[in-house]
């Protein structure tokens, strides 16, 4: 005779908003990644067949594994970081022809949206340890 589960028949929670910020930062740097190499190689190259420009993308491809692994100080650092790709994508935006300021403008977009969703991910985790730590006593 099978036992009725009732927890088994309840819709599945939503994802906290801390899930929600850590992969719309893993989606956007991911983003990024792809964007930066296209654009280089296939996309809008400076010189046709690709440039070298194109190892740009590796200092992106450090955090992966930090954000992949949820870790803290990569969320601060990264949100430091990215300034530096989104100037990039602003002076390329108005100075570059259109199909490179197109992608320039793409990399603005994914430069803020990464942005914002580091900084709403550490203000999410410093405001839930806060409430942990009044909830427990401290």
């Amino acid at each position: 005779m099978a036992r009725y589960d009732a927890t088994a028949m309840q819709p599945a929670p939503l994802p906290s908003p801390i899930s929600w910020t850590r992969w719309l930062a893993v989606a956007s740097l991911l983003g990024l990644i792809v964007l930066g190499l296209a654009w280089e190689l296939w996309l809008a190259p400076l010189r046709p067949g690709g440039t070298w420009l194109a190892i740009k993308v590796l200092p992106l491809c450090i955090p992966l594994a930090g954000l992949l692994k949820n870790r803290m100080y990569t969320y601060r650092w990264l949100s430091l970081l990215i300034w530096l790709y989104f100037t990039e994508g602003v002076v390329r935006a108005f100075g570059d022809a259109p199909p490179s300021s197109w992608c320039a403008l793409a990399e603005v977009l994914l430069c803020l949206l990464l942005f914002v969703a580091c900084a709403m991910h550490v203000r999410l985790r410093f405001r839930n340890a806060r409430a942990a730590t009044a909830a427990a006593g401290g």
